[in-house]
């Protein structure tokens, strides 16, 4: 039964048609005419039947959903940070212009992640699988692989090969980072990145190097500081800088939510953010937007880059068990958005 007590029969009985003819223009087949299911798709919202989509989904085998799975214990998430509210804007229309609907999977550690994976594949939660805060060794990716479940991973990894996956080309905001502050006249640049496995910051400390090295920098590891992923993280980068020795004159932040602690850190030392320490953030970021000064950082749609995500979910679940297709795997490019935290150093 669907709304308001309307049944399949009760639509079939308006328009004069079978109920097996009406199921299967419900359920799309190819025999049905498309007049014919765009005339039940028609008579069924107005007679107010919906149907029963438990019933269907048990029959055919699928959900007509796809699941996004959320690391939570992470300093972003507990910072009130808006990424996946941004990305879900452009993700849920993207899915339901196929019919499919988005399920959120929120769960803690790494490894909760992977044991979370692991009973919803069992249970068939969902058709396909998005997977974020990818490790650089992911099992998560090896077992979707191995139960030939559609999926694609946010983020690259040294697991799988061939699969899916969709990143922000972290490493040219790494390099544009330490061009720009290099042509101010900065020599002595900081990264300041997390402690954890998540494999965009492997990427981003490399490129991070290479830059540094391209521009005769060097390479000095105490530069690169390594601080829990927690909201007190920012405060630690600053703690850390501010107690070396020869401190730097500019920093490039893998997180820009670490702008929040390092900002007041830096104040209550006395220093002004932007003229006595130059920094960067990765992306534009509306948990930042009122800092002072403006952090300078990079742009990125989230709307636009979580349509092309529900592209190529809908992409892997539609070709079932084929190997993905060329072009799969894609990096998205960010745009400098400049602030007025990355001044020349102090004289």
């Amino acid at each position: 039964m669907g709304r308001q007590g309307t049944g399949i029969r009760d639509v079939a009985r308006h328009l004069r048609l079978s109920v097996s003819t009406v199921s299967r223009a419900m359920n799309g087949r190819a025999e049905v005419s498309a007049a014919t299911r765009t005339l039940v798709q028609e008579a069924s919202l107005a007679l107010g039947y919906a149907p029963d989509q438990s019933g269907r989904s048990l029959r055919q085998g699928t959900t007509d959903a796809v699941a996004l799975t959320i690391r939570t214990d992470i300093g972003r998430t507990m910072m009130g940070e808006t990424f996946f509210l941004g990305l879900c804007e452009g993700l849920q229309p993207a899915l339901a212009e196929h019919g499919l609907d988005l399920v959120i999977l929120p769960c803690g550690s790494a490894a909760e992640q992977e044991q979370y994976l692991r009973r919803a594949v069992a249970r068939r939660l969902a058709d396909g699988f998005i997977i974020s805060d990818t490790q650089r060794i992911d099992g998560r990716i090896d077992l979707l692989i191995d139960r030939g479940v559609p999926f694609v991973a946010l983020g690259r990894s040294l697991s799988g090969g061939s699969h899916a996956w969709l990143d922000l080309d972290v490493a040219d905001v790494a390099d544009q980072a330490v061009a720009r502050l290099a042509s101010l006249g900065h020599r002595r640049i900081a990264l300041g990145t997390m402690r954890r496995e998540v494999n965009q910051a492997h990427i981003f400390e490399h490129a991070y190097r290479a830059a540094m090295r391209s521009h005769g920098l060097g390479c000095d590891p105490a530069l690169v500081v390594r601080v829990p992923d927690a909201p007190e993280g920012g405060c630690d980068l600053a703690d850390a800088l501010l107690a070396m020795a020869d401190r730097p004159t500019a920093v490039v932040l893998l997180q820009e939510t670490m702008a929040i602690g390092l900002y007041r850190r830096l104040r209550e030392a006395g220093l002004r953010p932007g003229h006595d320490l130059a920094a960067i953030g990765f992306r534009e970021n509306r948990v930042t937007e009122h800092l002072t000064p403006a952090l300078t950082c990079f742009r990125v749609s989230l709307r636009d880059y979580g349509a092309r995500l529900g592209a190529m979910i809908v992409d892997r679940i539609n070709a079932g068990s084929a190997p993905p297709s060329p072009g799969i795997q894609e990096l998205w490019a960010m745009t400098l958005s400049p602030g007025s935290s990355d001044l020349p150093p102090a004289a």
